[in-house]
């Protein structure tokens, strides 16, 4: 009897605190506790008196929220994340390597790093050939005027040597499993129906030596240990002022993966995915037009946009018509010198959260970075006022409003995340996560002026929130 009262003794008063000692207290590790469980905040100011600055942390409370509540269901799932992140266009990449090595170095281990202070980026877009985005216009395939190449002997990616490859391969050393996509803003001149950079149409009749360049490029970045994971047919393909350009329609979209290049991706056995359109919200009927096309469509991933044009919802509505395909978000622009706060309201609900809630799996800012002119772009349609998420002048680095914005998603929604339900309020949009190793993130954007008052509830518990007005906060537990 006395050993069984002494033994009792030990567990309900010693082996607590042994517990705590060895670390395993149930208020540090069990965040999903009812009443229990610390949470991180980072925040973002319109006034930049924060910058994706870590705040104190917060701890959940019990009982009912006194606020509007954002309420948070993670056994309500959605789509799965692939990743945050920018277009590295070629100037971007010249500016990055232009950088001393050891500053180079450093400021890539920020951008793409696991570090702690890290942003986390961990998805690429990059350009097939020049973008607009690039020094001078150039593809892999340029011959004089007047000659063909139909047989791709002329093809080579050095240009993309100089500049882009040694930039990936830093990156890749960081995060072997970065995800990037690849866009070409035109095919060789000599395969068009105008011969220039600028404008014109693919010739029918280069449709299949246009997808073997397509190839050849894929596996030239595969022998320079860089894998793309997708690839999308034509940046922009309904507009054509763009230097360099192309235009491409639905019908002959959809006729060249089902006739070239879905056909030549299989024979060289490649699992890059074909992503459709690329192009503005307000023309979902592009890439259902070409899901409807079943030969077409058994090639294709999903369809990518853009939001110069039309609403983000769009991309619902081609979810609800074919919901077994996937939904990108790949371009958006800040155009220079900006708006701080408008713009991170702005973007921080209608993609970060905006493009998200409408079953994007990315979301990926404009330029990674420019001059403090807004250089390089090629001449006679190259963009002149693209504000980089950083600009680099010199060694000088500046972080500018996208780097924050994708920031908030990047550095805590690594990939295989995925979206689950979250309560959106007036004024508060929001979007909520369940990272692989479960934790739970709820990103918050004040798109009011004046500060406003709101609760996160997870189960039984609630945390009282007060957000600046022209605010964006990342919230972890």
């Amino acid at each position: 009897m006395i050993r069984t009262l002494l033994f009792t003794f030990f567990v309900l008063f010693f082996f607590p605190f042994l517990a705590c000692k060895n670390g395993h207290s149930t208020a540090e590790t069990d965040v999903s506790t009812p009443g229990g469980g610390e949470v991180s905040y980072y925040l973002t100011k319109g006034d930049k008196t924060a910058l994706l600055e870590k705040q104190p942390a917060l701890q959940f409370r019990e009982g009912k929220p006194a606020a509007e509540a954002i309420t948070i269901d993670p056994s309500e799932t959605f789509q799965e994340i692939d990743g945050f992140g920018f277009s590295l266009t070629g100037g971007s990449a010249d500016l990055i390597a232009a950088l001393p090595q050891a500053q180079q170095d450093s400021l890539i281990r920020e951008l793409f790093s696991d570090d702690e202070q890290a942003i986390r980026i961990n998805y690429l877009r990059i350009s097939i050939g020049a973008s607009d985005l690039s020094a001078s216009t150039f593809t892999y395939d340029e011959v004089p005027a007047g000659q063909t190449d139909p047989s791709l002997q002329h093809f080579s990616i050095g240009r993309e040597k100089e500049s882009l490859v040694p930039v990936l391969k830093k990156i890749i050393a960081l995060n072997p499993d970065i995800k990037i996509l690849g866009s070409p803003w035109t095919a060789p001149t000599w395969m068009k129906t105008n011969g220039a950079f600028k404008g014109g149409s693919l010739k029918k009749a280069y449709y299949p030596v246009y997808a073997q360049y397509l190839v050849k490029y894929i596996k030239a970045m595969q022998a320079e240990g860089i894998r793309l994971d997708a690839i999308t047919p034509q940046n922009e393909p309904l507009h054509d002022g763009n230097n360099p350009s192309m235009y491409m329609e639905a019908k002959d979209q959809a006729e060249f993966i089902k006739t070239a290049l879905g056909p030549a991706f299989k024979e060289a056995n490649l699992d890059t995915k074909i992503i459709v359109y690329d192009h503005n919200a307000d023309r979902p009927d592009y890439p259902m037009e070409i899901f409807a096309d079943k030969e077409a469509s058994a090639y294709v991933d999903g369809a990518a946009f853009h939001l110069y044009g039309g609403k983000i919802e769009a991309l619902s509505q081609v979810h609800e018509a074919f919901p077994e395909k996937n939904l990108y978000f790949t371009e958006q622009w800040v155009g220079g010198p900006g708006n701080f706060p408008e713009d991170l309201k702005w973007h921080v609900s209608a993609l970060i959260i905006g493009a998200t809630r409408n079953w994007s799996r990315n979301v990926l800012e404009w330029n990674l970075a420019a001059d403090a002119e807004y250089n390089p772009h090629t001449p006679s349609g190259g963009c002149t006022t693209c504000l980089g998420a950083l600009t680099i002048q010199g060694n000088e680095v500046t972080r500018n409003v996208s780097y924050y914005i994708i920031g908030h998603a990047s550095k805590f929604v690594p990939s295989g995340s995925k979206r689950i339900a979250s309560t959106n309020l007036d004024g508060l949009p929001n979007v909520a996560f369940l990272t692989p190793d479960g934790h739970k993130v709820l990103i918050v954007v004040n798109t009011g002026d004046t500060a406003k008052s709101f609760a996160i509830v997870d189960g039984n518990r609630q945390l009282p929130i007060r957000l600046d007005g022209a605010a964006a906060a990342t919230y972890t537990w």
